[in-house]
């Protein structure tokens, strides 16, 4: 099935193509055919390196020309998630699909909900928006990267969008203290918002935001969290 909608793609193009009078034709058709032959949101760097492995030698700027095409064409769409590089997609016609994106390991994950789609035309009706497109990006941590932070780790090395469970506050008593104070409990989420790697980390526990050093946060001893997100006490 997946090869039947490519080959019409292919055919699409090349029709388009003519009749717009597009220079190097044959270039832009291998482009296009070496797009369609991986499953992945590729940067045009990425597609690049994929007709290199081919022995397809082409500029990059030509490249990048080819995928604006296809853009404007509509057999490719343009993502940026997360803020970071432009990554392009297969798109094909009356096939619509949302992702996951993993803030570890930065994978990509397509999934279809039937349901969700359908809960989305209710909610646009119910407020008189008449839905002409939509995009869903969902952030989090897969499950591999899930099941490889299964050690505990300090605070002071959790990556910014992490939540956290505290298991365990190390340090003297004068630092445990103090950490209780300011409200730590083993057992309570913490949800990192800023650690940059250097200087101070911000958190926020119970829906409170605080700052903490890093020499302090490196006595608490966390796990991913298996809480529920929300506010605790609200």
């Amino acid at each position: 099935m997946q090869q039947q909608i490519h080959n019409r793609e292919k055919e699409q193009f090349r029709k388009l193509l003519k009749q717009d009078h597009v220079d190097d034709f044959e270039n832009r058709f291998k482009v296009m055919e070496t797009f369609l032959q991986t499953e992945k949101h590729v940067t045009s760097s990425e597609l690049l390196g994929l007709l290199d492995q081919k022995k397809i030698n082409l500029e990059p700027e030509f490249v990048r020309d080819t995928l604006k095409l296809m853009c404007r064409y509509g057999f490719a769409k343009k993502n940026r998630f997360n803020n970071g590089a432009i990554r392009y997609e297969h798109l094909h016609l009356g096939q619509h699909h949302d992702h996951m994106v993993c803030t570890k390991c930065n994978r990509i994950f397509e999934f279809e909900d039937e349901t969700l789609e359908k809960y989305q035309l209710k909610i646009a009706k119910k407020m008189g928006f008449h839905l002409l497109q939509h995009k869903m990006e969902l952030y989090g941590i897969c499950s591999k990267c899930r099941k490889a932070q299964s050690d505990l780790i300090p605070l002071s090395l959790a990556p910014e969008g992490e939540q956290l469970d505290i298991v365990e506050l190390t340090g003297g008593s004068g630092a445990r203290m103090r950490l209780m104070s300011m409200g730590m409990r083993i057992g309570d989420r913490i949800d990192i918002i800023s650690n940059s790697g250097s200087g101070q980390i911000v958190v926020a526990l119970d829906c409170h935001r605080m700052v903490l050093g890093r020499g302090l946060a490196a006595k608490i001893m966390v796990k991913t969290s298996t809480q529920p997100a929300g506010c605790q006490n609200p």
